[in-house]
């Protein structure tokens, strides 16, 4: 029982208020938090844990007692666990003197409204060269890179505190500062991850886990006042069997939501495929971004090229049948080739900027310069109304 003023348990009401009312709340579990207690930093927006702590409602004693369970303290609720299986906790930190150092380093990037809500500091060099950011594309093999590597080239040097970086690995996500300017960074990973359960997941591609993960920090940002810069190259989110079991329409859902409602300044930038409802996630031009970037290699379209020649062919090849022509193998073939050619011409990212669809094509060396003035744009909007996201898919 917590001996609070109202009756037990009135702490986690007043979490819950302050959070909706947009009052930023950090925790760090630096010890073992168990039973209602557990609840308190978990209602945070922001939780941080060192390893040997432990976090869960019952511990293994009570729990081998209560459900005949032998588990151990770190399977049970310790940090490696909440930070790659259940996604509870943000930040695994091996002790308390790194813990405090990156909350200090996250506090800073609050936002101090009313009226210029983002935190500008003195602007550092990235660790590698801004103009050298197409160095881990040229690279890739088999198209697969970290994308980590081109945000070195992207972001001030050491700035960068990744979020649940063990959870949901086919997105990057966390704050750093661009130019001085504090931001949330949602990046579509390109290379092959491994996650703590399950099979490997491809690249390029949103799960149900980085869909949640997404959706959550996106909230954290516009707590934080710090605006979002999405770096988009994205195939879609996983289909199959598996996957929808997993709930994987209600986990876009709430992306889809958090990305609506966001209220601070969304800036996007293209690298690679932009691709169907990946496209809503990370941010395309339906979703009020201030400005959306692209290179000049992207492309812009509803699916893949190949994938789409194939659906237009079938519907195309259905038209013919119930016009009673049957294709022989060489019209398919022109009809393929035809569909093909134009379905390729207008993913072409020039086709997009001719139509508005982006604002401007950037040569990838200028891709720093170029967020950087867009940030300053947008730093000098005045009061950032509510933020208000409805019902939530959970």
């Amino acid at each position: 029982i917590f001996p609070d003023e109202d009756d037990f348990g009135r702490i986690f009401r007043n979490n819950a208020v302050m959070s909706a009312a947009g009052v930023p709340q950090f925790a760090a579990i630096m010890g073992n938090c168990v039973a209602g207690g557990g609840y308190l930093p978990v209602m945070c927006d922001t939780l941080l844990m060192t390893e040997g702590s432990g976090l869960y409602l019952a511990g293994p004693a009570l729990v081998k007692a209560a459900i005949g369970q032998e588990v151990s303290s770190e399977e049970l609720g310790g940090a490696q666990m909440h930070a790659s299986i259940s996604g509870t906790i943000d930040y695994r930190e091996v002790n308390d003197a790194l813990c405090i150092e990156r909350l200090r380093r996250l506090i800073d990037k609050l936002g101090k409204p009313p009226h210029t809500p983002f935190c500008r500091t003195t602007s550092q060099p990235p660790a590698r060269p801004a103009e050298r950011i197409y160095d881990p594309v040229a690279a890739a093999k088999r198209g697969e890179y970290d994308v980590r590597d081109l945000l070195a080239h992207l972001l001030d040097r050491d700035s960068f505190d990744e979020y649940r970086p063990e959870y949901g690995q086919t997105v990057v996500c966390g704050f750093g500062r661009l130019d001085g300017w504090p931001v949330g960074i949602v990046a579509n990973q390109k290379k092959l991850v491994r996650p703590a359960r399950g099979p490997v997941q491809f690249p390029s591609v949103i799960y149900v886990d980085s869909a949640d993960k997404m959706a959550r920090f996106i909230l954290d940002c516009n707590q934080m006042k710090a605006p979002l810069v999405f770096v988009q190259d994205v195939s879609g989110f996983m289909v199959g069997r598996d996957s929808e079991q997993e709930g994987i329409i209600r986990s876009g859902a709430k992306v889809v939501n958090a990305v609506s409602n966001s209220v601070v300044p969304k800036i996007t930038l293209i690298t690679g495929g932009s691709y169907g409802a990946g496209n809503y996630a990370m941010c395309g031009k339906a979703y009020d971004p201030r400005f959306i970037f692209a290179w000049p290699t992207a492309k812009y379209a509803v699916m893949s090229g190949a994938s789409a020649a194939k659906t237009l062919l079938e519907l195309e090849i259905a038209k013919l049948r119930k016009k009673g022509h049957e294709p022989d193998r060489a019209e398919l073939e022109q009809l393929e080739k035809q569909i093909t050619d134009a379905y390729n011409e207008q993913m072409d990212i020039r086709y997009a900027a001719a139509r508005g669809w982006v604002d401007a094509i950037v040569p990838p060396a200028e891709t720093r310069r170029t967020l950087a003035l867009a940030l300053e744009a947008c730093a000098y909007i005045g009061d950032l109304p509510e933020l208000r996201t409805g019902v939530f898919q959970v």
